[in-house]
């Protein structure tokens, strides 16, 4: 019974030093928004509009470089003399414009020849598909109907995605695509 309330008392007085002189423990800072921000800045801006980025994961193609980033090339002054002019750099207020019917949703409309047909297809408020918009895939694909080659009737800035025999059928990749001529589309068609 000594033994036990000696135990008791020395433990009492233990932890009546321990909080009179306090623990000595301070909590760590939060430091959330540190690792957030540095997170933030290693991972790459990418050129994917927003808040209309339909493209699953949201980012860059694996290896792509953000635009405006990365090393200069070699002879870089003469690739930019090389790079082609289109319809693209055709100021507004000469740009021509063409009837284009848009098959599936019912309607003609005016496109403009500097305006790809994707971006006049949402300017009417269509929901069309797409997902990279840089010519790189086929979400944003659609087939003109009017027959012949596709680039009888438009202009690609750098499509990627489609070879001559499926240019030969009509498809086009609308993110891209710059009218040149009147023509009917159905859009959401793939090769």
């Amino acid at each position: 019974m000594l033994g036990l309330s000696l135990g008791a008392a020395l433990t009492v007085v233990v932890v009546a030093f321990h909080y009179a002189r306090g623990t000595g423990w301070e909590p760590t800072a939060d430091i959330t928004q540190e690792v957030l921000e540095r997170r933030a800045s290693s991972v790459a801006e990418t050129d994917f509009p927003e808040p209309m980025n339909r493209s699953i994961g949201g980012g860059a193609a694996a290896g792509a470089v953000p635009a405006g980033e990365g090393a200069e090339l070699e002879g870089s002054d003469e690739a930019a003399a090389d790079e082609e002019s289109g319809p693209w750099d055709v100021s507004d207020d000469e740009a021509e414009y063409y009837e284009i019917e848009f098959v599936k949703q019912g309607e003609t409309i005016e496109v403009p020849e500097n305006e790809p047909l994707l971006d006049s297809g949402e300017e009417e408020g269509w929901d069309l598909p797409y997902a990279c918009r840089q010519g790189q895939c086929v979400s944003c694909a659609g087939q003109i109907t009017s027959g012949g080659n596709s680039e009888d009737y438009v202009v690609h800035d750098d499509q990627q995605m489609l070879e001559t025999p499926e240019l030969d059928d009509g498809y086009t990749l609308t993110c891209v695509a710059y009218p040149k001529d009147d023509f009917a589309i159905e859009t959401g068609e793939a090769p």
